[in-house]
Parts: structure tokens; sequence; C-alpha cells
């Protein structure tokens, strides 16, 4: 419906930077259309008190009126032909999005586990037999399980830690659970819910 003298958001220009509001933009845009040079830039001073005003917190900001001015430049489209008091060259990077991250070469094979398990995984492999290698054994297999009640796996039983520490260093590590008791891990959902009120004191 599309009733006269009514202006709806919506078929306004989108603002570049909504926090200031479109009173702000209008000042932009009024100043920008003034055709005397002085009479711009004091025009441009009042506009960035007010956009202070309208983002007080920007304040607690190391150099915020750089950045008042640099915003200013970017309402304007780089339209507003005045002295600038600050440098506005580096302005339009403010918008500017990152470089998406490469993925790491080496991709973790097994979320559950984690890319810290498969370097146990891989430092075991390495290690010679004796008191220091079953120790840090035990140390993967309670840390598998660890990660196993967290990622919420239906089997945590020490059967399955064994056998996957077994398969991930390739068959190096046979923990005996006949001779080692990994610690007991108890998911969040399973603990205990204390419902006993407590006793009025008389």
């Amino acid at each position: 419906m599309n009733i006269e003298g009514l202006d709806y958001n919506t078929q306004r220009q989108p603002l570049l930077l909504p926090e200031y509001g479109r009173e702000i933009q209008k000042m932009v845009d009024y100043a920008i259309s003034l055709p005397d040079r002085d009479e711009r830039l004091r025009c441009a001073k009042t506009i960035v008190k007010m956009m202070e005003t309208r983002v007080p917190q920007i304040r607690e900001n190391a150099g915020y009126q750089q950045t008042l001015w640099d915003h200013l430049f970017l309402m304007s489209h780089n339209a507003l032909d005045i002295d600038w008091p600050y440098d506005v060259s580096q302005a339009e990077h403010i918008h500017a999005k990152p470089e998406p991250m490469a993925r790491p070469a080496n991709s973790i094979r097994l979320r559950h586990y984690g890319r810290l398990v498969e370097e146990l995984w891989d430092r075991l492999k390495q290690m010679p037999e004796g008191p220091e290698r079953d120790q840090l054994a035990c140390y993967t297999a309670n840390q598998m399980k660890r990660d196993l009640v967290l990622w919420g796996h239906g089997s945590i039983d020490d059967e399955k830690v064994v056998s996957d520490l077994a398969e991930y260093t390739d068959g190096v590590i046979q923990l005996d659970l006949n001779s080692i008791t990994l610690e007991r891990f108890v998911p969040a959902d399973e603990l205990p819910v204390n419902n006993k009120k407590g006793k009025k004191k008389k």
C-alpha cells in the first residue's frame, strides 16, 4: 500500500553508517550541496560534533576524532569537497572485508579427537618402548575418552578407546585393560540431580 505523503524506510536509500541516523546523513547531503567551500567546512565541523553526540561511546577510543572524520568521508561518498582536517585517505578500508583464511594443509581426520590427539598419536609412533611411552599412551587414551564424552558419542567404553588408539597409531600402541584402568567420565546428562530440599531450620 502506497499512501501519499508517507515516507517508508524501505523506500529510502540504505544508510552506510546507520548508527548515526538518517538526520545526520541528510546534513551530510546538505553540506555537499553548499556552493561555498569555507561554508562546507564549517558545516562539516558542526556535523562531526553532532555525530559525536549520537555515538558518545566513541570517545572511549584513542584517536576518535580521526574516526569521526573518516566516517563523515564515507557518508559523503567522497563527494564533500573541503580541506579535510584529518587524513581520510584510508577511510575506505574501514569496511573492507578480510581475506578468507586458508585451510590448514593437514586437515583434521577425526574432529571429535582433534589435532592435539592426532599429534599425540604421531609422537607415540616415534617413541621407543619404555615407561615414558607407556605414561603418554595412558594420558592419550584418557584424553580420547574425555573427547568422546564431550562430543556425546554413544559408545565411550574403554574397549573402543583402546581399539581406536591401536588403529590410529598403526598398531604400535596396544594397551592391556587388564593391567591399566582408564579414568571414568560421566556425561553431563547422566549426572545425578539433587532434588532434595534443604531442611528448614527450627
